[in-house]
């Protein structure tokens, strides 16, 4: 089933950050978009939870040195 989540991470400070943080989510199999804003401190994902799930996000997010509220 495709599930939409929006997480607020801290840590990020500019473009960059975002574009890491999307570069590593979209290779997750079973992610289909990511979107991040740092300005609004939030990170939005739809995935099929059937293949990968929220805590393969959050880790993997939390391994590039952010932190998931």
């Amino acid at each position: 089933m495709i599930e939409s989540v929006v997480l607020t991470v801290t840590g990020m400070k500019c473009g960059g950050c975002e574009t890491n943080i999307k570069s590593k989510l979209e290779v997750i199999n079973g992610v289909n978009s990511v979107n991040a804003s740092f300005k609004n401190k939030e990170v939005s994902v739809e995935y099929d939870d059937e293949i990968t799930g929220l805590d393969i996000i959050k880790d993997t997010i939390t391994s590039e040195g952010f932190t998931v509220e």
